[in-house]
């Protein structure tokens, strides 16, 4: 019988190595797995999630599949480099302040209740895309602040069931409540003059006109 533990050169215990990009991929879900214990994703100012249901890094322009590769890529050098750049780059253009914070401040604000609203449903007789028109009304809203706007899949919303065939369309500003609306799951066309927003700050109202890709009847 040949005796492999006591051979010259052998360790005891001692297992195969890992190659290189074994070990680099060990990490990273290592990484991944840390920051889904550990971050909350949600105070986080560059996440964002498209109306495609993929993850974006506003930070370094990056698309990810799923919250946990986000995740993994804000452990990443390239994430930590790109913080670091822009901590020094705010440092310089504000010293006076000792403190520079990357964390987006929240304003401690009272809801009023929710906006006024109008929903106006079109056609371009050129094309025959299917167009949808807001108009929401924020009377009270504080000088300088401009209403925001995302798109949020289905699955994401915890209000009713989940319905692959409809997104939703959410508007939020300080001091009223979001909403959001349900619109066919179809894609958005970004093209020049297909997609608008303005917001009118004599008349507090904002405006957003979407053309959907698809010229169907």
């Amino acid at each position: 019988m040949i005796d492999f533990q006591h051979r010259e050169g052998s360790k005891t215990g001692g297992g195969g190595l890992l190659s290189e990009a074994q070990a680099a991929l060990d990490r990273k879900e290592r990484l991944r797995k840390l920051a889904l214990e550990t971050i909350d994703i949600s105070k986080d100012p560059y996440f964002m999630r498209n109306h495609l249901g993929t993850f974006e890094c506003k930070l370094c322009l990056t698309l990810h599949p799923n919250e946990g590769n986000y995740l993994a890529h804000t452990q990443g050098k390239r994430h930590q480099s790109n913080l670091g750049r822009r901590a020094s780059l705010e440092a310089k253009n504000a010293p006076s302040k000792p403190i520079v914070s990357t964390e987006p401040t929240k304003r401690k604000t009272m809801s009023i209740g929710r906006p006024g609203y109008k929903v106006i449903k079109s056609r371009d007789l050129t094309t025959n895309q299917r167009c949808l028109t807001f108009e929401i009304d924020y009377p009270e809203a504080s000088d300088g602040f401009q209403p925001r706007h995302r798109f949020m899949s289905a699955y994401e919303q915890k209000v009713e069931a989940a319905d692959k065939n409809y997104q939703y369309l959410l508007f939020a500003c300080d001091p009223y409540e979001n909403i959001a609306f349900k619109i066919p799951n179809s894609p958005v066309d970004k093209n020049e003059g297909r997609f608008y927003t303005n917001w009118d700050v004599k008349l507090k109202k904002f405006t957003l006109q979407l053309y959907f890709v698809d010229g169907s009847s």
